[in-house]
Parts: structure tokens; sequence; C-alpha cells
């Protein structure tokens, strides 16, 4: 990997790209710091210091590079953006009208991208909304005696600018993503995603050779370095796997001309779903603490949510986390690729599975692939996922613990992307040909 960066550099072309995309995450680090007009700073540093963890909202928090917390112009990061992706993708299915566009090519991919960009902007003034009127009420910083002073000015003209401001510092993310895939290496949204998250791994491991008890701390340090290593391994290998099912053309002649008689496979990968599920399955169980910590109920069933679902160290929050990444890993795998619609596209062009009739069959055989190379896709995801949780109950209530779950999903995956990328240009600059 190291080798590929160097020999990037050496390319003029790919070193302006690379300088571009290091350009923009340095923009993009800087607006993370800057603070929204109205915002007490020192009372969010000093609400930050004193609660350690950033409990309900640490989801946002962390695609926005710790921006949320910090109340900064970037503080809804491109969470809104991947939400409206989210959205769109599984409108696809359901709405005819966006899946005849979806099967119009780059004229209709093109369009559904400025629908989802509509809807990106709809959903920032929303959770703008949401978040500026959590800061006001104190409850952002549930537990610390500065939590009602992090928006002195209440009145509306104050909260509509801060809520504008947010909208407009994700409008800016979503262009600048947009130009590192014009302009830089990689796509650029996958890139920013990265930056946020990597942003946090130095405090994350100081914080926990700061909670160690042997040796200093350094002990539990070395300790997660070691499963950090072995974690991304383990992700790395995994996200590599796929099964590769053989598909054959027929040959046709047209005219005087022989065409197809190609074999060709189709990468069916362990990890179908990605990162969605662990997204999603966050997403539903912070909906109960949401509930709980806005209307403050005493009532029995909200001390069982505190109880069970506020901190991830409970062993019913961990069975009930690992059971949704399962369910969703499946649900985005069903919405997401549809053997019947590969089975007609290869029935169409004259392929086949050899030893599998076209048609239905086809499809039957694809969705039985499917199924059984999801389970361990999805156990996968689940165990990942729990990494962090244990950690917990480890390395005593250390909640950033930062080699596990959505984090190191990510950071590999677009790692290994990006580095694909650069090694795929790289050979199109070095190939000689056949004549020197």
């Amino acid at each position: 990997m190291l080798s590929a960066f160097a020999r990037a550099f050496k390319t003029p072309d790919l070193r302006k790209k690379l300088l571009f995309t290091l350009g923009i995450v340095a923009l993009y680090r800087v607006g993370a710091h800057v603070p929204v007009p109205g915002v007490n700073f020192h009372a969010v540093n000093q609400c930050i210091s004193a609660t350690k963890s950033s409990g309900l909202f640490g989801l946002v928090n962390l695609f926005s590079g710790g921006a949320l917390l910090q109340l900064t112009i970037f503080a809804l990061g491109i969470m809104p953006y991947i939400t409206a992706s989210i959205i769109l993708q599984l409108l696809t299915v359901v709405i005819p009208r966006l899946e005849a566009l979806k099967q119009e090519g780059q004229a209709g991919t093109a369009k559904i991208t400025q629908y989802t960009r509509y809807l990106t902007i709809a959903l920032a003034l929303l959770q703008g909304t949401g978040i500026v009127a959590t800061a006001s009420s104190g409850a952002l910083f549930s537990g610390c005696q500065y939590a009602n002073q992090v928006v002195s000015d209440q009145s509306v003209f104050r909260i509509a600018t801060m809520v504008i401001t947010m909208t407009a510092g994700t409008t800016m993310i979503m262009w600048l993503g947009e130009l590192v895939t014009d302009r830089g290496i990689g796509n650029g949204m996958s890139i920013l995603i990265f930056t946020s998250i990597a942003s946090g791994f130095p405090g994350s491991m100081w914080a926990i050779k700061l909670s160690g008890k042997i040796g200093g701390g350094w002990v539990e340090f070395f300790s997660v370095i070691a499963v950090g290593v072995v974690v991304v391994i383990l992700v790395i290998f995994v996200e590599q796997a796929q099964r590769r099912i053989p598909v054959q053309y027929a040959k046709r002649m047209i005219g005087r001309r022989a065409f197809g008689g190609t074999s060709t496979y189709i990468p069916l990968k362990v990890n179908q779903a990605g990162v969605i599920p662990v997204i999603f399955a966050s997403s539903l169980l912070y909906i109960p603490s949401l509930v709980v910590q806005l209307t403050n109920s005493q009532a029995g069933w909200a001390t069982w949510v505190r109880t069970n679902f506020i901190k991830g160290d409970h062993p019913i929050y961990m069975v009930t986390y690992f059971v949704l990444i399962v369910f969703f890993a499946f649900f985005y795998v069903a919405i997401s690729f549809n053997p019947e619609e590969v089975a007609d596209n290869m029935k169409k062009y004259g392929g086949f599975i050899p030893g599998i009739r076209a048609g239905r069959p086809t499809a039957e055989y694809l969705n039985y692939v499917l199924t059984r190379i999801t389970w361990p896709g999805s156990l996968y995801l689940g165990l990942i996922a729990l990494v962090p949780l244990i950690a917990l109950v480890a390395f005593g209530a250390q909640t950033n613990f930062p080699f596990g779950g959505t984090s190191i999903l990510i950071i590999v995956g677009v790692g290994l992307e990006t580095v694909k990328q650069i090694e795929s240009q790289l050979q199109q600059r070095n190939y000689e040909g056949f004549l020197r």
C-alpha cells in the first residue's frame, strides 16, 4: 500500500489528484472546528470533558469526526447525505418511477443523484433543528452543569441562524465530496467519512492509556493495538472474500461474424450488505433512548430502557444489537440484489450458469447461494459490531474503543477501495504496450 502511494506521488497527474484530495480533507477538518454562531464554546468544552461519553448521539458524532458535540458548522457531517442515499435506494425498489430512472443508465443515475441532494438538504434542516433544540434544552449534554449555557441566546433569529448554518455546512460537505470524486482520488463521500472516523483514533487510544491501571496504562494501550491488528486482518480477509459463480455466454452468428462464447463470473461478496446493517441497527436502538431523554419520563418502561438500552455493556442490549444486525443484513441484501433481474439479463444476452437452466432455475439458484453466503456475512458483521461493546466491559466504560463496529468496517473498506483505484490508475499510466 505504501509503495502504491510512493509511486503515485512520482506521477505528476496522480500527485496533483492526491494533493487536491489532501487539501479538501484539510479544509474539511478545519470546518469541523469552527463553532456555529451563538454557541458558548467554553460551556461546550466543559461539558465534553465532563460527560466523557457521546451517549445518544454517538453515531452522528462518529461520522462528523467529533464536530456534532462541539456544535461546529460541520456538526451534522455527512450523515444527512448517507440517510438520503439509503432512503432513495430503498424507494427505488418501491416506486416504479425511480426504478425506471435507475434502468435509464447515466441520465437516470444523474436524476436520482439530484433527488438525493434535495433530500439531503431537507434532512439537514430537520436534523439541524433537532440538534439545536436538544442543545438549547440542555439534553445534548445530560448530566453537565453547563448544559443550559451552551445556547445562551434562544431567540427565533438566533436559532434560525444556527440551523441554516448547519444546513449550509452539510451542503458544503456534499459539494466537497463531489469535488474529490471528480478531481481527486477515490469516492469523495467515502474519503470524508474515512477522515472523520480516523481523526478520533489518536484521542481514543490515548484515553485508553490514561484510563489503564496496569503499567501506567501501557499494557492496555498495546493490548488494544494487538486486538486492532487482529480485527483489521479479519475484516480485510472477509471483505475480500467472494463467491464467484461462473457464467458462460453462448456463441451467436451475426452475418459472418461470431459473437459471444466468453466465460465470466458473478462475484457475490460474503459481506454483500457492507456497513449498512450496522448503521440501521444502531439507529434503531437509539430510538428508545431518544424517546426517554426527550420526554424525561419516570414510568416503568422508561426505567427499563435506562437500565438496558442506555449503556452498551448490558447483555440485553448486546443480544438485541446482534439480532438486528443479522436481520438488516438479510433485509438489505434482499432489496439491493435482485436474482430475477440478474437471471433475466443473463438470458437476454445468451448467458447461463453451467449445469443450471436459464430463467427461473437460475434465479432460484442465485437466491439459494446468496442466502447461504449471507449467513456468515451477517454473523461476521454482528461479531465485529460487538467488539467495542465487549471493550466496555474489558476496559471499564471506555465508550470510544477505536477498533470495532462501524468505524473499522468503514476505515478498512475505504482504504482498500482507494488503494485499488490508485493501483489501477498507476497500471494505466505505466502500460507500455507491444511497441516501444
